[in-house]
């Protein structure tokens, strides 16, 4: 996957198109990511305790990758990544500037 945690993606495709955020996780199996205040979800809590009041709570829920780009560093546009193989070393680049991500 070419998608690491630190990463600046901007949504394309949904609700929450246009939105940049830093990846906070990133789910390989599923091919998904969790971005802070993206794809935020309600959710109705019942009372617990006094630590789990209950409530409207807002869930942050994982948005699939087809969905972001990654924003280059370099050149600040949204863009896909390249990898680059050199002996025994893998570099991510940008395929727009060309510079290492």
């Amino acid at each position: 996957m070419k998608f690491k945690k630190g990463d600046t993606i901007v949504v394309t495709i949904g609700k929450d198109k246009g939105r940049k955020g830093k990846i906070e996780k990133v789910f390989p199996d599923s091919a998904s990511i969790k971005v802070v205040g993206i794809n935020v979800s309600k959710r109705h809590m019942k009372k617990r305790d006094e630590k789990n009041p209950g409530g409207i709570v807002d869930i942050i829920k994982p948005i699939d990758v087809s969905k972001v780009a990654i924003v280059c560093p370099a050149c600040g546009k949204p863009t896909r990544i390249g990898i680059i193989v050199s002996k025994n070393e893998k570099t991510r680049v940008c395929r727009k500037c060309g510079k290492k991500v």
